[in-house]
Parts: C-alpha cells; sequence; structure tokens
C-alpha cells in the first residue's frame, strides 16, 4: 500500500526550482501572429499626425473618472478643459446618469460624490469654500451646485469636478430664516448663464442672474397664493424647462415660478394618505414623487407620478418587499439626495443606515456601498445631498 501511494506523488528533481509564475506580457506574447512590440505600435511618427479634432472627440466620450486620471500627463490634455472645441464635443454627447454630491455628518466641510456607473465615491478637496464654513448643496444645473452657508447668508457656485468656483454677491434683502432655493439655465449650457431663485417663507424671493453677476427682486407673490408658504424644505425644488417647482404643505400641492415670464402658480395636490419624509422629483418632463408610506408596523419606499389632467398622484412603483422586511416596526427615516432621474435616498434608523438608488426609466433599485474616507474604515452619515450632471467644461 505504501509504495502504492509514493507511486502517485510527483516529486521535483534535485535542485530544480520550481516553475515560476510569468507575466501577463510574457504569456501573451507569440500568441498573436504578426504581433509588435508595444514601443512599435506607440510609434511616434505614426500617432502625432493623429488629427487633433479626433483626439478631442475620443477624450470628451470617455467615463469622466478616466479623464481626471491622465489631466496630469501634460498641460496640453490639461488645458482641455479650456478648449472651446473640446466644449462642443461635450455638449454632443448624451447626458448620462447624474452623480450625487453629498455631505457627510462627521465631515460636514468635506464632500462626497458618488458616481453610479462605477459604483465608487469620490472625495474632492473642497478648497475654494471658507475655512470652516458649513455650506450645504442646495440645487444644481448643467453641471454646477449651488451652496448655501448653513446661516442662510451667503451662496456660492461651484463644478466640483473641475473646481471652478464663485462666490455670489450680498443679497440685496436680509433673511436669517430658511429658504427654498432652485436653479435653471438660460440655454443648452452654462456658456449662455443660469439663474438661482431663493424664496422665504414670508413670501420674499429674489433671483441672482450670472449673466449680470447680480441678484433682482421681480415682483411680489401674487394675493390668490397663501402666506406664509409653508414650504417643504426637506424637499429639494425641481426644474423643468425654464420652470421651478416647490413642494408646499398648507394647502397640499406644489408652488411653481416660471423664471422667463416671472409669473407664480399654485397647484393642490392632495398627498396619498400615511406618507412621510416625501419630497418631489423629476424624470425627463415628468412630476414624481417619492417617499415612505407607513401602515401599522410595516414602511415601504413609493414612487408617485402627478397625473397632469387630474392632478392627483399615481403610485407607479414600490420598494421590492424582501428590502422593505428590514423596516418592519422601526422608526425609519427617508431623505432624498437626488430627484433628476436617478434618485439617491437615504434610509435609516437607530440600527440601520442604508443607501439605494431608484432609476426611473429602468424602474431598477440598486442598493449603494458604503461612504467610508480615503485610509478611514469608518462607514460615514450622509447629512444631505444633491444630483448634479457630470460636466467637465461647465463654468460657475
Amino acid at each position: 500500500m505504501a509504495a502504492g501511494k509514493s507511486g502517485n506523488c510527483k516529486m521535483l528533481e534535485p535542485f530544480k526550482p520550481p516553475p515560476s509564475k510569468r507575466s501577463r506580457k510574457e504569456r501573451n506574447r507569440g500568441k498573436l501572429p504578426g504581433s509588435t512590440p508595444a514601443s512599435e505600435v506607440m510609434d511616434q511618427e505614426v500617432w502625432k499626425e493623429f488629427p487633433e479634432d479626433l483626439f478631442e472627440a475620443v477624450i470628451a466620450r470617455l467615463p469622466i473618472a478616466t479623464f481626471f486620471r491622465f489631466r496630469s500627463v501634460c498641460r496640453k490634455w490639461n488645458s482641455l478643459l479650456e478648449s472651446q472645441s473640446f466644449s462642443h464635443h461635450c455638449a454632443e454627447i448624451p447626458q448620462a446618469n447624474p452623480w450625487f454630491y453629498t455631505i457627510t455628518h462627521e465631515n460636514m466641510n468635506v464632500g462626497a460624490m458618488y458616481d453610479p456607473s462605477t459604483k465608487k465615491w469620490h472625495h474632492p478637496t473642497i478648497s475654494f469654500l471658507p475655512a470652516k464654513m458649513i455650506a450645504l448643496p442646495v440645487a444644481s444645473v448643467g453641471g454646477l451646485v449651488c451652496f448655501l452657508d448653513i446661516g442662510h447668508r451667503n451662496f456660492y457656485v461651484c463644478n466640483p469636478l473641475t473646481q471652478s468656483f464663485k462666490e455670489l454677491p450680498a443679497r440685496s434683502v436680509k433673511v436669517w430664516s430658511r429658504v427654498a432655493v432652485g436653479m435653471t439655465l438660460n440655454g443648452n449650457s452654462t456658456n449662455e448663464g443660469y439663474k438661482i431663485l431663493w424664496v422665504g417663507c414670508d413670501g420674499e424671493y429674489e433671483v441672482y442672474e450670472s449673466v449680470k453677476n447680480s441678484w433682482s427682486r421681480p415682483g411680489s407673490m401674487p394675493s390668490n397664493i397663501k402666506l406664509p408658504l409653508s414650504l417643504n424644505f426637506r424637499s429639494q425644488a425641481i426644474s423643468i424647462d425654464s420652470t421651478l417647482y416647490f413642494m408646499q404643505s398648507d394647502p397640499e400641492g406644489i408652488v411653481s415660478y416660471n423664471m422667463v415670464s416671472g409669473v407664480w402658480k399654485q397647484f393642490i395636490i392632495p398627498a396619498p394618505i400615511h406618507l412621510s419624509d416625501h419630497t418631489l422629483a423629476e424624470c425627463e418632463g415628468r412630476i414624481m414623487l417619492v417617499g415612505l408610506l407607513t401602515k401599522n408596523a410595516a414602511t415601504c419606499v413609493c414612487i408617485w407620478e402627478l397625473q397632469k389632467m387630474t392632478l392627483l398622484w399615481k403610485e407607479v412603483d414600490r420598494m421590492p418587499n424582501i428590502w422593505c422586511l428590514e423596516f418592519y416596526g422601526k422608526h425609519v427615516r427617508m431623505s432624498c439626495l437626488g430627484n433628476k432621474g436617478l434618485f439617491m435616498l437615504s434610509l435609516r434608523s437607530r440600527q440601520m443606515n442604508r443607501l439605494v438608488t431608484y432609476n426611473v426609466m429602468s424602474r431598477e433599485w440598486m442598493k449603494v456601498p458604503g461612504c467610508v474616507l480615503p485610509r478611514g474604515r469608518k462607514r460615514q452619515w450622509i447629512a444631505c445631498g444633491t444630483a448634479f450632471h457630470p460636466c467637465l467644461t461647465a463654468t460657475a
């Protein structure tokens, strides 16, 4: 028996070292007939004639995260951000899913950006904001994010990807209470300018125009709109074309403002029963509502769409039941961190902290990996955030 066992063992020959693992380059060498070394493939005599406009067109179609990895290769590549032709190429690319700019409870001065296409978090250095100032993202448009300091005094606009930054001039109206904020573009990109509106519960409001770099008071709130406004500050404004929509609670419904005509409107829309932590959202011109539906001990996240003919909410989807079972019997709170076609929802209780995304078009629910700081281990709790469409050429 012993002899039989030993015959099945393959012993290495004396003084012969074990076979070493070859690199991928060595393993692939000779597999393709006519293959050439890398130095010959990237022959400068060939690639120096590569058309400049075609080069920019290729770069514009790369994933955003890839672009920032090779910006540091040379000054020429880094200067693409200031190229008009590169801006035109970027404008031709269909808008991808939005990114999410968030603020965490543990580091209110540090932002965290989530890219849903790669399911990765990025931690940009917010060097443009004053030291020790807490500024919260309150609106976005065209690749720009609008920040308002926690004291509701100063506005800032920036492109989180390129750090293009502007501090807005002081407002003519001193408002110390909370305000709702929305942004719209004048055209198809920030090159044509943008506008920012803030409105308070007392009906005071102002509009900032980037082209003039100044605030203005276009008029006063019409008498048919009930004051004070019971604005839902948990819900960010949504913009469809040149109109901003804000959610209010008394009466239940929506208040809108057209940034071109300067007209205010009020729509009385009863909310679904047993609803809490709800917020407005939009997808391709449709007004949506997302919120928690709680009955007895069961809680579920539901999605509604506004029916324009009846001005009623119609349920169009809800979170899978197997996910909702985790909420059973718990006091769950929800906040919507992005409401532009792809929603990011923060669901939390004493025992739970979950981030999920919902794609309106594909009706797909996805879990978001935890936000962990570089060289850190502790999972961060997201305090607030906003969705923005990443744009390399958007300037504040």
